[in-house]
């Protein structure tokens, strides 16, 4: 049961139950204390201990190896987000726990420079928001991302990035020197031009205006940069497809890529929940068509099928992405990353160079 209290630009006010815990709590909805006097709850960053920083995938619908997650958690609190039930694995719930207790490695940059050193390292794309992105707001005070590109581009590794925080053009100094030696690719993720939807959708989050302003200018600078529509909604922004696509291309987005909404574990509570909040008139409607890309079910995690889903419905975005790309004059990927440059940095070694 939804709780009937402000959640300050939250995602969700919900807490489910962490599958991994036989117990949990609930709010008392018999106590004389009104939800809506509730204090506000406040973001509690908390220190990663964590002695490693690169983690390995061998997923074959993810286009990447190694990535590397500076945060866990996200205080973007996107009510969607794939990585919520992540936070389970640390005790907490993937609900308003995965927005307000955020895990910080403030190590990062430290623990990169050593594992890029060590003779064990093959040069190959480091992907940077692979979980939780890595411009979510706390990053513009801890400067943990901009320490690891610091890093990446003294060993010129490459990177590739998706944010949809327009913090990533502070950054844009070493991105630029990264681009030198064709080692960085950015996404900007772009999920609604709708400003009011964005702001239930993904609260925390720069606005479309900013987002599109940020691949102009991360354009301008001369860094490759492209659009990721993700997560595509049947029925909530599967109709905005053409829009995106023509506004991204038209701030300089190069090449663009798609993700249909997919809903793991304790997400599929939380966004039903948002729904009934948000869209209760259209509820049923999105949840069916949901289930009809995931073969009657509301996640379907087989690699080729995650991404994507199938069916008539997928079938029809899979061709409004596509007819949209070539309208835009967006007809291919993104430029391969090259490792030629890669260089082994020891410690103290940067001095002399």
């Amino acid at each position: 049961m939804a709780q009937d209290f402000q959640t300050a630009h939250r995602g969700t006010p919900l807490q489910p139950g962490n599958r991994f815990v036989s117990t949990h709590r609930e709010a008392d909805m018999d106590s004389e204390v009104d939800p809506s006097e509730e204090p506000l709850p406040r973001t509690q960053f908390i220190a990663d201990q964590t002695q490693t920083i690169l983690t390995s995938n061998d997923s074959p619908d993810i286009g990447f190896t190694h990535s590397l997650n500076a945060y866990r958690g996200c205080e973007h609190g996107c009510i969607y987000c794939y990585a919520r039930p992540f936070h389970e694995y640390l005790g907490f719930s993937a609900g308003l726990d995965f927005e307000t207790r955020i895990l910080v490695k403030h190590d990062a940059a430290r623990l990169l420079r050593r594992e890029l050193g060590s003779p064990r390292w093959k040069p190959d794309v480091i992907a940077m928001s692979g979980v939780t992105d890595c411009y979510q707001p706390i990053e513009r005070k801890l400067r943990i991302t901009r320490a690891c590109l610091e890093v990446l581009a003294d060993f010129r590794n490459p990177v590739g990035i998706v944010t949809k925080n327009s913090l990533v053009t502070r950054d844009i100094d070493l991105l630029q020197e990264l681009a030198h030696h064709r080692a960085v690719v950015v996404f900007i993720s772009l999920t609604s031009l709708d400003s009011d939807l964005r702001s239930i959708l993904e609260p925390r989050t720069s606005p479309p205006l900013a987002r599109l302003k940020t691949i102009r200018t991360l354009r301008e600078a001369g860094i490759p940069t492209g659009v990721m529509i993700a997560p595509i909604i049947p029925a909530i922004n599967d109709h905005e497809i053409p829009k995106l696509i023509a506004a991204a291309a038209d701030a300089g987005a190069q090449f663009a890529g798609r993700v249909v909404l997919r809903l793991p574990h304790a997400v599929a509570g939380l966004f039903e929940d948002w729904l009934v909040r948000h869209f209760p008139d259209r509820k049923d409607k999105v949840m069916n068509q949901i289930r009809s890309l995931r073969g009657g079910k509301l996640n379907d995690p087989r690699f080729g099928n995650r991404m994507k889903g199938d069916g008539p419905v997928a079938e029809r975005i899979e061709q409004w992405f596509n007819v949209a790309c070539k309208r835009a004059g967006i007809t291919g990927r993104h430029p391969e990353l090259s490792i030629t440059a890669f260089r082994r940095v020891e410690a103290g070694q940067m001095e002399l160079l």
